[in-house]
């Protein structure tokens, strides 16, 4: 597939099942985007699966409320049951960007299982493609750590990457911009060495599969974004 390609022929192109991996900050969410855009399949968010379940009370759902309202973790087995049901729909028949999973190898390795068996009948499916988002600490904490927000208008800036034109200021109603909790110093350290912590495992795992690629999220969008469709392509 070339850069000629029209939109509508991309849409058509079997994907098959994608994970993107990357630290808070590293622009996944931006990546994931681009490939629901480019080629009509579907992100699936973990944290948006058990929402939905929650709200729709589902049997899954139910089950899950029940640990999110003792402030516990939802066990793996209920969240690995969501996303089954969830990548087994039609609109996932062509591929889907699986986002927040899996988090661990034991889940890398249910979810194997789980396409090993097929998803549809009469369907070859596409090898998996692991993408990496990967940027380096020091980036992270500058990209994290400069976010600033308006409280009025929820506007989002970073003092680094994309000032107000007056400091501290929203350019939109001029309030005062603040730093959310989650957006301190050593609150994203402790996230960051977190995620290296549960996900070097994984990036290991997948790299021993030979269905891993890492992109470098530190350059251009653009390039970050050309990089991760011709990974997925491939």
């Amino acid at each position: 597939m070339d850069a000629a390609t029209t939109l509508s022929d991309r849409k058509t192109v079997e994907v098959g099942p994608v994970v993107l991996l990357g630290a808070p900050g590293a622009g996944k969410g931006t990546q994931a985007k681009e490939l629901v855009e480019s080629f009509g399949i579907p992100q699936i968010s973990t944290g948006d699966l058990l929402r939905e379940n929650v709200a729709q009370g589902s049997e899954l759902g139910r089950k899950a409320k029940a640990f999110m309202d003792k402030g516990a973790l939802v066990p793996d087995d209920l969240v690995c049951e969501m996303v089954a049901e969830r990548v087994k729909r039609a609109d996932c028949v062509r591929g889907f960007v699986l986002d927040g999973f899996p988090r661990t190898v034991a889940q890398a390795e249910w979810l194997n299982a789980l396409l090993e068996a097929g998803l549809f009948e009469n369907q070859a499916s596409k090898p998996l493609v692991v993408v990496n988002i990967a940027v380096d600490y020091n980036e992270l904490l500058r990209r994290l750590t400069g976010r600033r927000s308006c409280p009025t208008c929820g506007r989002i800036y970073n003092v680094h990457f994309q000032p107000p034109r007056v400091p501290d200021t929203c350019d939109v109603d001029g309030s005062k911009l603040i730093t959310r909790k989650d957006d301190r110093e050593e609150v994203i350290a402790e996230r960051l060495k977190t995620y290296e912590r549960q996900t070097l495992p994984l990036t290991d795992y997948y790299r021993a599969k030979g269905c891993y690629v890492e992109v470098n999220g530190s350059q251009p969008v653009e390039k970050v974004t050309a990089d991760t469709m011709k990974a997925v392509r491939r």
